[in-house]
């Protein structure tokens, strides 16, 4: 395996680790409950992340074959692509953004479907991230709506990043579930 595809892949474990390590936060029975009106539950939160990767690996899929029926050439460079993109900026949640419609989750997602969808949404991205295992992926641009032009090694880096982002979401709802769970416990 070429090292920046094994460093990618690597990238996407550490911070699907990260995003488990977040939802197991907060009990199975919690998960699927809004911490508050206009909020996002644990189990939205997922199935928003099913939308986006499902996206990706299928653009994924189609820009690798592209690329390989266009003739693109072996990948000669070996140098890290980790620091290529913004990855801190794209998960930091100082600054909120919406989700475009499209990807704004049904109100009735259950966690346990969604991680499960999830779970097969990255076996679908690795799968076409290893086809392009060899080719020269960062000589192969796609549009992202927010950043620009970028690279497939970038767009696999941001589906991890976008997960960073919203592992620190669940955090969030877990500490808030957390801490109501806790004053109804005490109030008993």
């Amino acid at each position: 395996m070429h090292p920046r595809i094994e460093e990618v892949l690597s990238y996407l474990d550490t911070e699907r680790t990260a995003l488990r390590d977040a939802v197991e936060l907060v009990t199975p029975e919690l998960r699927d409950q809004s911490p508050g009106a206009n909020r996002w539950s644990i189990a939205q939160v997922l199935q928003h992340l099913v939308m986006i990767e499902k996206r990706i690996g299928g653009g994924m899929t189609k820009w690798i074959a592209d690329a390989r029926a266009g003739g693109t050439g072996p990948e000669t460079e070996t140098s890290s692509v980790v620091n290529s993109l913004p990855l801190q900026l794209i998960a930091d949640r100082s600054k909120p953004r919406s989700a475009p419609e499209e990807f704004q989750p049904p109100g009735d997602a259950d966690a346990a479907s969604a991680w499960a969808s999830l779970e097969q949404s990255r076996e679908t991205l690795r799968a076409a991230i290893l086809s392009g295992d060899g080719l020269a992926l960062g000589q192969v641009k796609q549009p992202h709506p927010v950043l620009g032009p970028i690279n497939l090694y970038q767009w696999a880096l941001f589906v991890g990043s976008h997960e960073a982002r919203h592992a620190g979401q669940i955090r969030e709802i877990a500490a808030e579930l957390n801490a109501d769970s806790g004053k109804a416990a005490r109030a008993n």
